[in-house]
């Protein structure tokens, strides 16, 4: 992949480079980053991850290069493109928010430190034996993804009083998913939501799965953070609003393209240790003896242009909880 082109998307300018001093002027670390990403779509919050590391002491072109591969969302080219990197031989490798990228790293070695971001269930997963002493070359950072999950169910129902039939959207081949939507449709009915299922593989799913949608009777969704699906959000975000579908979103970039709401743990903080975490490994502190850290802080967004376009009041109490109201 070409990297200039690469790190074109992700949209970063130049900052002054702070003076760096000691043993680390004098090797340069390279970093692997594995994504799932397309090359074309910004690997959302990244630039936490490369300013983290500057504020730390470590700056690209001084004492860190960074070797860059994308999956183009095709979940089955994560193994290769991790096995690439092994063979690369970065110091570090570091998998974009999401557990396909984390477990193609682990399979991919056993030596290679690898810091994962914002992986669902890192123990139940089988990335790690515990969060507190990993015991392997994987560190990072988890959530539960039931929970999170289970709050979007509420947050909508809460947006949208009248709600008592909705579908979580999600796309199939992502692993993480498919064992946990039992325990999403048992909160559904914890608060009198029926949830049914609906996924997307690819842009065309997308017409049928939401003229599905109109046969079920379907009042709202839930779209599940993936990339397949980030790539394709302003597509989704149109077929919403064609069939007047008030949507919470796994991600905030569905909002920022005119989504209804995003509830998700806060990427800016999650790259952030992510930073912290690759610095002591450069250091020479061992993944084995790193925590992976929980995540605690979430962002809450909400879109009142959109909720007007589709007759919606939003309650100001959840307005009041919003960290970000766009009008």
């Amino acid at each position: 992949m070409n990297r200039r082109a690469f790190l074109g998307t992700l949209g970063l300018g130049l900052l002054p480079a702070p003076r760096v001093a000691g043993a680390q002027s004098r090797k340069t670390f390279r970093i692997g980053v594995l994504s799932p990403y397309s090359s074309a779509t910004p690997a959302p919050s990244f630039h936490a991850f490369r300013e983290g590391l500057r504020e730390l002491g470590y700056v690209e072109g001084q004492n860190i290069a960074f070797e860059y591969r994308s999956a183009e969302e095709k979940y089955e080219r994560l193994p290769e493109l991790a096995a690439d990197l092994v063979r690369s031989k970065v110091d570090v490798m570091l998998t974009v928010w999401g557990t396909p990228a984390a477990l193609a790293a682990k399979k991919a070695t056993t030596t290679v430190p690898v810091v994962c971001v914002g992986v669902a269930d890192a123990v139940g997963v089988g990335l790690v034996t515990s969060l507190a002493r990993p015991g392997g070359n994987v560190t990072g950072s988890t959530f539960h993804a039931e929970e999170m999950v289970g709050k979007q169910l509420q947050l909508l129902k809460e947006a949208v009083p009248r709600l008592s039939r909705l579908a979580t959207l999600s796309n199939p081949d992502n692993p993480v998913y498919v064992p946990m939507l039992k325990d999403i449709e048992a909160e559904g009915r914890r608060i009198n939501v029926q949830v049914l299922r609906l996924g997307i593989r690819g842009p065309d799913d997308m017409e049928p799965t939401f003229q599905s949608a109109k046969k079920e009777r379907v009042e709202g969704l839930v779209v599940l953070r993936d990339p397949v699906l980030i790539a394709y959000r302003n597509r989704l975000v149109d077929l919403a609003a064609k069939h007047r579908l008030p949507v919470m979103y796994g991600m905030r970039e569905f909002v920022d393209v005119g989504g209804l709401m995003s509830f998700e743990p806060s990427l800016v903080d999650l790259y952030q240790r992510a930073a912290q975490l690759v610095a002591k490994i450069l250091k020479g502190a061992k993944p084995a003896d790193l925590p992976v850290e929980r995540s605690i802080k979430s962002e809450l967004v909400i879109n009142l242009k959109t909720a007007k376009t589709l007759g919606l009041t939003i309650p100001s109490a959840l307005l009041g909880r919003a960290d970000q109201v766009i009008e």
